[in-house]
């Protein structure tokens, strides 16, 4: 089975939906996957969306032939993609080693089907809700932000709030080690050591401290629970094996001392925020988020924006306020590390382009 080199990335609405809606969600996923090293992942995407034109793969397919939602809001072939990578994983569908090892497979499309068609009840669950792709390496982006704000006159010391938290890896980031172009913050001896390829001049280097952290999410993921672990892995891709060592290491901290995520929704957590007295004078709040925002519903972004406006508005040199997003550009096809605080600065701040998942980061900041 080879890479689908014809697919190509095409900018569409993301709240599209219907067949044609479907059919593009698939196609971009493989040339997104494809484009960011992940040529396994592209290969099964390929493969599946080769049987939307097919009649096979059970009830699976059915529901994803006729989804009723954004599919690429929804990253639907992500969905499908982890369910079978965590079959392979538990081992129950053997046949597919071939496939998640990257090895040559004939007729991948019918090996996919017959696996779908034999594990419908497995499968048709991992459709429910969109993947949990909780990632360390993201969190190099965060501590780009971070020494970059305190160089701005920020306070150094951080009290942090994550929207989409899923099993709160990157509110541990306090135990994590970073290398960020020769620039170096965090413990030396952490077990999790993050040293992204960098591009670019590195960030400044400033004393930080996280001093409080916290995140929702509306259905958090226990990283000592080993169903729950297998999820998280099951959303890993596969060629990425760094990113399963990081999730190993994220699983032992959080066994030393697990990560504050309360299940709530995304705006709730924000106003919650607001209410709060806060950490008190010399700790800049920060609210920070990757990979998240295209899956919180319109009038949710538009409460937490409207949130943060008026927490931006009572911010002072004290007590100033910042919020970090790590999100895709689907016009630039290219993930941005964006920033804004207050006082002093209300506009956006490009800092970086970034991986996905933290393999490189282009700082421009």
């Amino acid at each position: 089975m080879a890479i689908d080199r014809d697919a190509q990335y095409e900018v569409i609405d993301p709240q599209a939906t219907g067949t044609e809606a479907v059919d593009r969600a698939f196609e971009n996923q493989v040339a997104y996957c494809r484009d960011n090293g992940a040529q396994i992942t592209a290969d099964i995407c390929a493969a599946l969306r080769e049987l939307l034109d097919s009649e096979r793969g059970g009830a699976v397919m059915r529901r994803v032939r006729m989804w009723a939602g954004p599919p690429l809001a929804d990253a639907l072939p992500l969905r499908v993609a982890g369910g079978l990578h965590a079959l392979h994983l538990s081992g129950d569908a053997p046949e597919l080693a071939p496939l998640f090892t990257g090895q040559r497979v004939s007729e991948a499309a019918a090996l996919l089907a017959d696996v779908m068609e034999r594990h419908e009840a497995v499968l048709m669950p991992w459709l429910d809700g969109p993947p949990q792709t909780n990632e360390a390496g993201r969190s190099a982006c965060y501590a780009a932000a971070l020494l970059w704000l305190a160089d701005r006159g920020l306070a150094g010391d951080f009290a942090l709030y994550e929207l989409g938290s899923s099993a709160g890896v990157n509110l541990m980031m306090r135990r994590y080690r970073y290398d960020l172009g020769g620039t170096t913050t965090g413990p030396a001896t952490a077990r999790m050591q993050i040293a992204p390829d960098w591009r670019g001049d590195p960030p400044p280097q400033a004393d930080i401290d996280i001093v409080a952290a916290r995140g929702c999410d509306i259905k958090p993921v226990d990283l000592t629970d080993e169903d729950a672990a297998l999820r998280l892995r099951a959303y890993i891709w596969p060629e990425q094996t760094e990113r399963f060592a990081r999730l190993d290491a994220a699983i032992a901290a959080a066994r030393t001392f697990p990560p504050e995520v309360e299940r709530q929704a995304a705006d709730a957590f924000v106003a919650a925020m607001a209410q709060n007295e806060g950490p008190g004078a010399g700790t800049t709040r920060v609210l920070m988020h990757s990979v998240v925002w295209q899956y919180l519903p319109q009038e949710q972004r538009e409460r937490i924006e409207a949130t943060m406006e008026e927490l931006g508005a009572a911010a002072s040199e004290d007590a100033p306020l910042a919020w970090i997003s790590l999100e895709a550009n689907r016009d630039l096809h290219r993930h941005e590390l964006r920033v804004r605080y207050w006082p002093g600065g209300e506009e956006w701040h490009t800092l970086a382009t970034a991986h996905p998942h933290g393999a490189w980061i282009e700082w421009t900041g």
